[in-house]
């Protein structure tokens, strides 16, 4: 299958964030560990030609962490794609050309066991390791220039798991990554609907 890239150079993709409640009533989200220690991040990937958005999320938990529909459930989504720019060296030059992703992010909490969690579903697995963290850690671990576009997806969910407000920024929080929108659609609701 193809991957779908816009006239603009952005490919489509798909990120997940993917929750489970702690024992003191919080909430935690995966972060899977790159090979090689090639850094932290959430599960992500392309969508496909012929795919919508919600198809690729669940080929992609499947594919990248082993889960299937039934042992997750769909909290949300953001309202639109949030872009990043890929730096200069990480392009594609070659037809299509390939300047960054837009993604559309998912909210899941997981409803099976986390021993389903499993990174064999491919010859070439994404991860090697996870831990489950803070909400906020990600932003920190992830590579730099995706951490705009986690905070972003973070703050525009973080809602749906924390309704009575989001946790407070830890110390090492980067200046300039407050959005200033949190909006998110509900499952089965159309982007925007409140």
């Amino acid at each position: 299958m193809t991957d779908l890239i816009d006239a603009t150079g952005f490919r489509a993709n798909i990120g997940i964030v993917l929750t489970r409640q702690t024992e003191e009533g919080g909430a935690e989200v995966f972060l899977g560990g790159r090979p090689d220690g090639r850094g932290w991040q959430f599960p992500q990937g392309g969508v496909q030609q012929g795919e919508s958005p919600e198809m690729a999320l669940y080929r992609e938990l499947g594919e990248e962490i082993g889960l299937l529909a039934e042992d997750v459930e769909l909290l949300g989504s953001t309202r639109g794609w949030l872009r990043y720019r890929l730096p200069s060296q990480y392009r594609r030059r070659t037809l299509p050309l390939c300047i960054g992703q837009k993604q559309r992010w998912f909210l899941l909490r997981l409803k099976g066991p986390e021993e389903r969690i499993r990174f064999d579903s491919t010859d070439t697995p994404e991860f090697e390791a996870w831990r489950w963290v803070p909400f906020w850690t990600p932003v920190r671990e992830v590579i730099y220039f995706k951490r705009r576009v986690y905070a972003r997806a973070l703050h525009e969910l973080g809602p749906l798991v924390f309704p009575q407000g989001l946790p407070p920024y830890p110390e090492w929080w980067p200046e300039g990554l407050q959005p200033t929108s949190r909006r998110h659609s509900l499952p089965g609701q159309a982007p925007g609907a409140r």
